[in-house]
This record gives structure tokens, C-alpha cells and sequence, in this order.
């Protein structure tokens, strides 16, 4: 029997600038069965997409070059890289950003509070159960 009650998908892309809250979700991510891959910028997360596959992107928006949105709008243009979901984690939660997020391509949009990466892991837990239908 594992020790993860529910396995979430296995490899997900962290584009998030902050390292103590990059550090924060890869421990939630990790404990919960995933293997993550951290980059702090938004062309850093672009080019780790197209050197290797992931399961799922989570994206902050506020990036050191180029925003979330872009980053989002980059990936969904690319025909390797379209299918791959992508989950915004962010402190921009005003309606317009949300909708700006789901516009440029995002499956979800998460604030950062206090219960972000639950939410994060639900939402993991949801795309994996809707993908094992088949």
C-alpha cells in the first residue's frame, strides 16, 4: 500500500520567483508523490517545458521577465508544449486577472493564501482522476 492516498500526476514545472514560495509548494507537491522542477523565471520555464515532458505547469504571473500570462500564451502556442496543463498560483486574484489567466490558456486559477497548495493538490487529484477515465 503507498503512502500517498492518492497519487497525483508525477511531473510538474514550478515557475514561481520567489524561493520561499517556491519551496513551499515543491514540499507540498513532493510529499504528495509528484516530482517537481523549479525554474524562476518565465523563459526559464519555457525552455525547461521544451526540454522535457511534464505532467502539469503551475505558473505564478508576477515573473522577473516576462509575466505568467505571456509564459501562458507561449506554451499554448507551441504544438508540443498546447496539451500540457497549465494551473496559475498567484497573489493577482481581481476578477480581470482571473480571466486574463483562463483567456491565455490556464485549466485553474489559484490565489496564494493559506490554503493554495491544498487547493493546488485537489486540483492535481481532480486532472489525474479525470485523465485515468480515459
Amino acid at each position: 500500500m503507498s503512502n500517498h492516498p492518492t497519487s497525483p500526476l508525477a511531473s510538474i514545472l514550478l515557475v514561481e520567483d520567489s524561493p520561499p514560495q517556491a519551496q513551499k509548494v515543491k514540499i507540498a507537491l513532493e510529499n504528495n508523490g509528484c516530482h517537481v522542477h523549479w525554474s524562476e523565471t518565465g523563459l526559464g520555464g519555457l525552455a525547461a517545458a521544451q526540454q522535457r515532458p511534464f505532467d502539469l505547469i503551475v505558473l505564478d504571473i508576477e515573473l522577473p521577465d516576462i509575466n505568467g500570462f505571456e509564459v501562458c500564451q507561449r506554451l499554448k502556442a507551441d504544438a508540443n508544449l498546447q496539451d500540457i496543463p497549465v494551473v496559475m498560483l498567484t497573489t493577482l486574484d481581481h476578477a480581470e486577472h482571473v480571466m486574463s489567466g483562463l483567456d491565455a490558456g490556464a485549466v485553474d486559477y489559484i490565489p496564494k493564501d493559506a490554503f493554495a497548495e491544498s487547493v493546488l493538490l485537489e486540483t492535481i487529484r481532480q486532472m489525474k482522476q479525470e485523465n485515468g477515465r480515459g
